[in-house]
């Protein structure tokens, strides 16, 4: 568990530097060098989802195994010891374990796209959110640039942070990056489009299995974090977010991205999903929530205050599971 905690620090303090060979980004890399090769040799809808199952299983068996013979290759530094009595294997692994999470990189994401919005340079925001969300972007309004925010920072909580460090905590970084690889390939493969519908579809569907525990943990840890903000902010409500969640949640086409979203937009009793356009294709999409309001700037950083809570929240339950189940 130690591990895990110098990640989540070191991923606060370094985040994701461009100039490091990022671990994911070779993952990505690895996926379409496979996909390239799978593509010339299957056709037809058969042909292609046993090529997609293909790729999943090379992939993620590629970056288990890889990611164990790098904890293996840095056993020989357990002996080594810092200043303050660190653990230079800790320290080493806890590193190269931050790449598996992404609760800096959001949060930055976030603030460049809250500062466009308070700028009143709607072009520019709508051109920054392309980059980290799946919809098309050019047409929507300010609020709908602040709804397709605050649905990302919701889901992301889940796929970035929280399924992550579910996984490091019970299976060490290997079971991290594995995870970060079925989500990658899901990023990459997983849509619902003419070219990725059978490739994609085993992606698609081990992903849905990966974050079906993580994004329940998610929603209840946001539930939590509502609780301890409610002091601080009028506008939420415990009671509403777990109305909407219960109630909402399933209408999500994901099972599993809805939880997280359902509950911040019961807690900020604001509308979220709803019709969106997806490579110039209208999906209409039911609304989740209360629109009691529109949805303004600050509760964009209500959301992002409530995931970093829920964050805490998590790893400190992890920790304390960790060290009752040694104790006993």
């Amino acid at each position: 568990m130690e591990i895990v905690i110098v990640a989540f620090i070191m991923d606060l303090l370094i985040g994701d530097p461009r100039w490091f060979p990022h671990p994911v980004r070779m993952i990505g890399q690895l996926i379409s060098f496979l996909e390239g090769i799978i593509r010339r040799r299957v056709s037809g809808k058969t042909g292609q989802i046993c090529g997609g199952a293909i790729i999943v299983v090379l992939t993620v068996t590629i970056v288990y195994l890889l990611s164990f013979l790098f904890m293996y290759l840095l056993s020989p530094f357990k002996r080594y010891t810092l200043a303050g009595n660190v653990d230079l294997y800790v320290l080493l692994a806890g590193v190269v374990g931050s790449f598996s999470l992404a609760l800096r990189s959001l949060i930055t994401e976030v603030h460049d796209i809250v500062r466009e919005l308070e700028d009143e340079n709607l072009y520019r925001a709508r051109k920054k959110l392309s980059y980290i969300v799946g919809r098309d972007t050019k047409y929507l309004s300010r609020d709908g640039v602040i709804r397709a925010l605050i649905e990302t920072i919701s889901e992301n909580a889940s796929d970035g942070v929280i399924a992550p460090l579910f996984y490091f905590a019970i299976g060490g970084l290997p079971l991290a990056f594995t995870y970060k690889a079925i989500n990658t390939l899901d990023s990459m493969l997983g849509y619902k489009n003419e070219r990725y519908r059978y490739l994609g579809l085993v992606a698609a569907k081990l992903d849905d299995i990966a974050n079906y525990i993580p994004a329940r943990i998610t929603a209840l840890v946001l539930l939590c974090s509502t609780v301890v903000l409610m002091p601080f902010y009028r506008r939420l409500d415990f009671i509403r977010a777990l109305r909407v969640l219960l109630r909402d949640a399933k209408k999500h086409p994901s099972p599993n991205a809805g939880l997280p979203e359902a509950a911040v937009a019961g807690a900020l009793g604001i509308l979220l999903l709803g019709p969106a356009f997806y490579d110039g294709v209208l999906h209409n999409k039911p609304f989740i929530g209360e629109g009691h309001r529109e949805p303004e700037i600050k509760d964009i950083n209500i959301t992002a205050y409530m995931v970093c809570i829920a964050v805490f929240i998590t790893l400190t339950v992890f920790s304390l599971l960790h060290k009752s189940l040694i104790f006993f």
